[in-house]
């Protein structure tokens, strides 16, 4: 049976999406399930009445995503509520659902990966409207401890798990093939989906090591399994690692409802950054982490979260250059395509 975890405001949310940090790429999902996911994934109490304020569907590429809990963190403090606004919280399980529920009008709003901004020319109706995270700090690279694998030297053909082919983890892992002077195959890349099967396959000597989210390095450390070998701020320090997409429904129709959402969103940031205790509890229950990893993990995930949503046009040109190698575009979009500049940077 699934977790419900509660999110407060009278919402709970569905535990159980992969607890990678990449995005998935070519996984086919219809309108009706799109629908049927955004819709089914929380349970609003009857006691919940707002009737005056705007209601937004707001999408998780996945569940346990320590930025993304921003938004349930917000709703819980009343930092939405603020602004008038209703967030109807979804996860999902990558970035190519989150992109076909945009498509399908099920969400409004939707978090999905920097690299996910090429989506929009390819005709999906949704555009990045801020930029969540910066530099991949929260990426890491983990080995077993019985592996062959002690430094980055040794990862030379190799084989390395990722979520999937083409999602942001292949990215990454052809990104330190590429800085070593090996080529983008210097090290094999093995997508055999969630962490909890790539853990497995470390363990029995048929991975060499794994690409996940800073989360998981840590409770792999903990567990006495292996160790973290690298975290991916130090390759890629130029990169939009996650960003805030709006459908373009929504952006034509109700531009102040956007800038509206990310003033609460922006707000919910600095609460954050200023409420560790209590941001910690609420970010381990949507994410299914115990409260120590979180707070293990907070500093680190401070250090990237944008805090006004602008986009680095060293960033921006990096994720351009990443889009034909992650086989979302044929070719390297226009920036100008690829995100909506009219809403950062975000005032408060």
């Amino acid at each position: 049976m699934q977790e419900v975890i509660p999110v407060g405001q009278g919402a709970t949310l569905l535990a159980g999406a992969d607890t990678d940090c990449a995005f998935a790429t070519g996984t086919r999902l219809t309108r009706r399930q799109a629908l049927a996911s955004a819709a089914g994934a929380f349970v609003m109490s009857p006691g919940v009445a707002r009737a005056a304020a705007d209601q937004l569907r707001v999408g998780k590429t996945i569940i346990n995503s320590f930025p993304m809990a921003g938004v349930d963190v917000g709703k819980e403090a009343g930092i939405f509520a603020s602004e008038n606004i209703d967030v109807i919280i979804s996860a999902f399980r990558g970035d190519g659902q989150i992109q076909q529920a945009l498509t399908a009008g099920a969400l409004d709003i939707g978090f999905g990966s920097g690299p996910g901004m090429g989506y929009a020319s390819k005709g999906v109706p949704a555009h990045a409207v801020a930029v969540m995270a910066n530099a991949p700090r929260n990426m890491c690279l983990v080995v077993p401890k019985s592996g062959p694998v002690k430094t980055v030297a040794d990862l030379k053909g190799q084989k390395i798990g990722v979520s999937t082919a083409g999602s942001l983890t292949d990215w990454l892992v052809r990104a330190i093939a590429v800085r070593e002077g090996w080529g983008p195959d210097g090290i094999q890349t093995v997508p055999m989906g969630e962490v909890r099967t790539r853990n497995i396959a470390m363990k029995a000597g048929e991975l060499q090591g794994s690409i996940t989210a800073i989360e998981e390095g840590y409770d792999f450390e903990g567990q006495g399994a292996g160790k973290i070998l690298m975290n991916f701020g130090e390759i890629t320090p130029d990169f939009i690692t996650h960003a805030i997409f709006a459908t373009d429904a929504l952006i034509d129709k109700n531009p102040d409802l956007v800038r509206r959402f990310l003033r609460a969103w922006f707000k919910t940031v600095i609460y954050i950054r200023d409420n560790r205790a209590a941001a910690v509890r609420i970010i381990a229950r949507a994410t299914n982490y115990s409260e120590a990893i979180v707070d293990q993990s907070y500093d680190t995930e401070m250090s990237m979260i944008s805090f006004d949503g602008s986009f680095s046009p060293k960033a921006v040109e990096t994720i351009r250059a990443s889009l034909k190698d992650l086989g979302i575009a044929d070719s390297a979009p226009e920036a100008s395509t690829m995100f909506d500049p009219r809403f950062t940077p975000v005032k408060l």
